[in-house]
């Protein structure tokens, strides 16, 4: 493949272009008219592969440019993808303040409109330890040589910049990598893995790849049928993760708690509280997420959203902190930046301390079959393993699971290990996704399995 340098400007080149753009923007305002501009860019390499070859590459260089005009309660937004000249992109800027202009005197006063009034001006540059591409690339091959190895590879910088007409400006790049794939035996059976971070290192992904040839062997044998029933099991981080994603659609966002939506309403409302060793903390600062709002405000460090297995505090973003009367605590109303605090079980002994059970390593189709009572469904998928003795014995059909958090991190739950995983979103719709999650494995006893 080739991995060519782009013709357009790096992301450290970025910050200078949108500081001048927008401030030639802002110009263009007229009497009490407040203005916001948010900035999003990357500069991505991609990589698809199939069988451990290189199917599909590409660079995907952009920015995009969305422009919030406030006159009194009245607002309205609209956003462009920039070319890189500034004349041609001031002249695309200014067509479209004049619309967002026209169309004010038309739309409704906003009665939660809500934007940060005191500028605050913030800077953050964190470029990483990625590797060159074709190195990369060339390591992954390598190391896999001999699986069939299909993924989604993507590295590169993404860029987040906020500006407002009161004097504000804030920059936030930070340079990661992502790769995402499944070492397949046949069929359904497949080990699946994940490697995400800020500093790519060979030797890690080796290790990955060095658990994966271990494990497929073990997939080559007659899968076992289990009964439904309950079963000790070890989620690992990455199935932890599917349901922690689940749990982020109304779990912890101000507005469904008030008004009695969230599936974690009997926490609330009964004082029901998970097992004391479970900390959930949206953490701002850990994460890819730049540390200010669309609409300027900055984030705290970190929210504590459980501590010790009592819910604590909820995540409001702008509008809902309006309604509430709240401040501000991040931009969006799900989690992007989870963390589950570590506990005391080595990874390394988490088959000893299973003993006989399932080893799950991931799940997939998660939903809720009870929300108001945290109930959750979903199948197993890939390396789903049964365990006997502390040792890999078979893998196991596809299973349906239906089971509440309140035992899965409560009554049920035995340990958390030691070690977390680093787990980012692979979606790339639009662009690269800056959510992600720090998660511990888990040993739950009496996990439910229901076909």
């Amino acid at each position: 493949a080739c991995f060519a340098t782009s013709r357009f400007s790096a992301v450290t080149d970025m910050e200078d272009a949108f500081r001048e753009l927008s401030a030639e923007i802002l110009t263009l305002l007229k009497g009490d008219e407040v203005l916001l501009l948010n900035f999003d860019g990357e500069d991505s390499y991609f990589v698809r592969f199939n069988r451990n070859a290189i199917r599909q590459a590409g660079h995907v260089h952009q920015r995009r440019l969305q422009l919030t005009l406030i006159d009194g309660r009245h607002q309205a937004a609209a956003a462009f993808q920039l070319c890189g000249q500034r004349t041609q992109d001031l002249e695309q800027a200014r067509a479209v303040l004049d619309t967002l202009r026209q169309q004010l005197p038309f739309l409704p006063e906003d009665p939660y409109i809500n934007y940060a009034g005191e500028p605050h001006t913030t800077v953050q540059r964190e470029t990483g330890s990625l590797a060159p591409a074709r190195d990369t690339v060339s390591g992954i091959i390598a190391a896999a040589r001999g699986l069939d190895l299909v993924g989604l590879w993507s590295s590169g910088a993404m860029a987040r910049g906020f500006a407002n007409s009161l004097g504000q400006f804030n920059w936030h790049s930070r340079a990661s990598f992502n790769l995402d794939w499944s070492c397949y035996h046949r069929g359904d059976k497949a080990v699946k893995q994940d490697y995400a971070g800020f500093d790519w290192q060979q030797e890690v992904f080796e290790e990955k790849i060095a658990r994966a040839r271990e494990t497929l062997p073990l997939l080559a044998g007659p899968p076992r049928s289990i009964a439904p029933g309950r079963y000790r099991v070890f989620l690992a981080p990455a199935a932890l993760y599917e349901l922690t994603t689940l749990l982020g659609w109304g779990g912890f966002d101000l507005k469904s708690h008030r008004t009695a939506q969230t599936p974690l309403l009997r926490m609330i409302r009964a004082g029901v509280t998970l097992h004391p060793g479970v900390n959930l903390t949206e953490h701002h600062a850990a994460g890819l997420a730049p540390p200010f709002t669309r609409a300027g405000f900055l984030k705290p460090q970190c929210v504590e959203l459980i501590r010790d297995g009592v819910y604590r505090d909820c995540l409001a973003d702008a509008r809902s902190a309006s309604e509430y009367g709240t401040t501000v605590n991040c931009d969006l109303d799900y989690p992007q930046s989870l963390q589950i605090g570590a506990g005391e079980l080595p990874a390394a002994e988490a088959l000893r301390a299973l003993d006989t059970g399932l080893y799950i390593s991931n799940l997939w189709y998660c939903n809720y079959s009870d929300r108001s009572h945290c109930r959750i469904t979903g199948m197993t998928r890939f390396a789903c393993l049964w365990v006997e003795n502390g040792r890999i014995v078979a893998p196991v059909n596809v299973m349906r699971f239906d089971e509440t958090l309140y035992s899965i991190l409560g009554s049920g739950l035995l340990a958390l290990t030691r070690e977390q995983e680093h787990l980012f979103d692979s979606s790339t719709y639009e662009r690269r996704s800056q959510d992600s999650a720090l998660l511990p494995g888990a040993l739950v006893e009496g996990f439910t399995l229901t076909l």
